[in-house]
């Protein structure tokens, strides 16, 4: 049986079927992957994860009991869930990501949505079901006396699901999204609301990214449950129980990514965009096509860079990444359209015989990712919302000049705020003219910054993260 586990919607691998039904492993995506899935294979902790996609599910078939280490793959201990679905479907497009996202990130359009009605009734009875597929498997699994982690918005309700099949097991619950104020929480139905936040708290520790998102979701306890919320003791009381409340920032394992960073594939990508851009400055942004990741107003924003400075016309680029996110959704399905004709508009009004001002790309690729970072200039980060970003951490890893322009409403500002060019993500005319001070900064000040940002962003890497979560539950 197995002391630590870890349990989250995507798993630290997905598989790819081809048409003759050979499985193709390749790494998982999303920054929860990115900071966990190196330390769990080498701790030895159990994941335990949904399958995701078509090629996850045969995976799963070919596994006894799931469990895909099982069945030949180095993944260390890793157990996949083949949920129905349907009930996949609901859970996570119509409440994770349609639902609850949405009122963490603070991005409903009020005067038309969210509207609850008979149809969320039946989206949300599946979401009950998702997070009680994940409670009982991590029953199964646990030890005596284990802990869990649990982690993300897809499974509130799970820690105390499993508390109430293993009161034996601490639990720990890590949001790694913001946490909305009562306010804009309160959106949702009331019994929903309810039982999100005593889902929770049926954790042992509840853990967030920065004190703000922590001081949201105790406010949230106290307006919406009537719990008491020990603001410098750091803990909630309801019900009789008393749940902890953790701040653990997440950092960057400088060493691997590093490592990581200087394969022959990643080699290989850096001499192809130097070909594509040449000796021109580079202004990167590396994003999932996400509606709280703000694209489209970042390259509005360089759009009012490059009217408002002909004099660097020619002699910068904007490499903006934007991989797809959620195309199920129409919402994301639209944004993305928007990136385009937004990215497009820039090429018709600035582009030359000679210069690309823009490079769009939105086919995921982590090496060519990494090559990125490694050629930045400036980095441009400008959420409208996000519990941490990582990206505004692996940056000045791994460019050894990148100046970062970031949004003030990023989690990852409250420990890079003062290294950094800090903007409204609002403002396209404050980002843009930060653009430009980020370009023309004197190269002793854009190394000494970048110094104290790479400093702060591997102050807490991986490792250290869980072990804090995991000694709180000792």
């Amino acid at each position: 049986m197995n002391n630590v586990l870890v349990a989250s919607n995507r798993g630290p691998v997905s598989f790819t079927v081809s048409d003759d039904g050979e499985l193709t492993l390749r790494r998982g995506g999303g920054g929860l992957v990115s900071g966990l899935s190196g330390v769990a294979k080498d701790d030895g902790v159990l994941w335990i994860c949904a399958a995701l996609s078509d090629g996850d599910r045969s995976a799963v078939r070919l596994a006894p009991g799931g469990r895909i280490d099982h069945a030949g793959y180095d993944t260390g201990p890793l157990r996949m869930l083949d949920i129905p679905p349907a009930t996949f479907h609901r859970a996570y497009n119509a409440v994770a990501n349609s639902t609850l996202w949405f009122v963490n990130h603070l991005l409903y359009d009020i005067p038309n949505a969210p509207l609850f009605g008979t149809k969320f009734e039946r989206e949300w009875e599946s979401y009950r079901d998702y997070n009680g597929a994940f409670a009982l498997a991590l029953a199964e699994e646990a030890g005596h006396e284990a802990r869990v982690m649990v982690q993300d918005y897809h499974l509130t309700l799970t820690p105390a699901m499993l508390r109430a099949e293993r009161p034996d097991l601490r639990v720990a619950h890590f949001s790694h999204t913001p946490w909305a104020p009562p306010e804009y929480f309160s959106l949702l139905p009331d019994e929903v609301a309810r039982e999100v936040l005593e889902g929770i708290l049926g954790a042992d520790h509840a853990g967030f990214l920065t004190d703000r998102w922590a001081q949201s979701f105790m406010d949230c306890c106290e307006a919406l449950l009537g719990a008491e919320a020990d603001r410098v003791g750091r803990s909630v009381t309801h019900d009789g129980r008393t749940t902890r409340i953790g701040v653990h920032s997440l950092g960057v394992d400088g060493a691997a990514l590093w490592e990581r960073a200087c394969e022959p594939d990643v080699e290989s990508h850096m001499t192809a965009l130097k070909e594509q851009v040449g000796d021109r400055r580079l202004i990167v942004r590396i994003d999932r096509t996400e509606l709280s990741k703000n694209i489209v107003r970042g390259l509005v924003a360089y759009g009012e860079f490059l009217g408002a400075h002909p004099e660097w016309h020619g002699k910068v680029v904007h490499l903006a990444f934007a991989y797809p996110s959620r195309h199920d959704l129409p919402e994301y399905r639209e944004y993305t359209a928007s990136v385009q004709r937004c990215a497009q508009q820039i090429e018709d009004e600035y582009a030359t015989e000679d210069w690309d001002p823009l490079i769009l790309n939105v086919n995921d690729d982590y090496p060519r990712s990494l090559a990125a970072y490694r050629m930045a200039d400036v980095l441009l980060v400008n959420p409208i919302r996000d519990g941490m970003n990582l990206v505004a951490k692996e940056g000045p890893v791994l460019s050894p000049r990148c100046a970062l322009v970031l949004s003030r409403e990023a989690g990852a500002a409250a420990e890079l705020g003062p290294h950094a060019l800090l903007v409204n993500p609002y403002d396209t005319s404050g980002t843009a003219a930060a653009l430009h001070d980020a370009l023309v900064m004197p190269e002793q000040e854009r190394r000494a910054r970048r110094d104290r940002l790479h400093a702060a962003a591997t102050a807490l890497p991986p490792q250290q993260w869980l072990a804090a979560q995991l000694d709180a539950l000792a």
